[in-house]
């Protein structure tokens, strides 16, 4: 017959160990921590800038390079001379001495071209094409170093690169020394 060996059901209660489901805790512990960690990295991956290059706006509040909270930034895009208090539209920008004709720089939040001797243009800094800040001007070309856009200083253009929409320019107009926004 059947060679089968039979125990009482006490017996078959006091082999089991006492803690029951350690080994299904423990299972479920390290399937959260890493379903856990999954999602942090994934939350670290996101690629979104805000909306600045998906609605259409310039995304002036996006920077890549934050100034620390409670400060207003290292460049605020104000002179030493500050407003010559004349009848100009704005704070000064920058000095007409510190911008090459032919060329520009970048300064506060803006792009301050001088296409033509004696003819100014400002430009926000934020690139139209994801949000970041251009990086240089040089040889009549504003850079962008994200994805190479450029674009004129004439205008604001695009003349390269992803980017399809202009910067957004801001009038601005000779004040004594001062480049202010007009």
């Amino acid at each position: 017959m059947t060679d089968v060996q039979t125990r009482p059901d006490a017996e078959i209660t006091a082999a089991q160990p006492a803690c029951g489901g350690a080994g299904s805790s423990r299972r479920v512990v390290l399937a959260g921590a890493t379903a856990l960690g999954a999602g942090c990295l994934l939350a670290a991956c996101g690629t979104d800038t805000g909306g600045a290059g998906s609605n259409g706006s310039s995304g002036g509040d996006f920077s890549n390079n934050p100034a620390p909270a409670g400060s207003k930034g290292a460049d605020t895009g104000s002179t030493s001379g500050g407003d010559s208090g004349g009848d100009s539209g704005g704070a000064a920008l920058a000095l007409v001495a510190d911008i090459p004709e032919g060329g520009g720089i970048i300064k506060g939040d803006y792009v301050i071209t001088q296409p033509a001797s004696g003819t100014f243009k400002a430009f926000s800094k934020v690139c139209t094409h994801q949000g970041c800040d251009v990086t240089k001007v040089d040889g009549g070309v504003i850079t962008c170093a994200c994805h190479n856009s450029t674009f004129s200083i004439e205008d604001g253009a695009p003349t390269g690169g992803p980017a399809k929409k202009p910067l957004s320019e801001t009038q601005v107009k000779v004040d004594g020394d001062n480049i202010v926004a007009a």
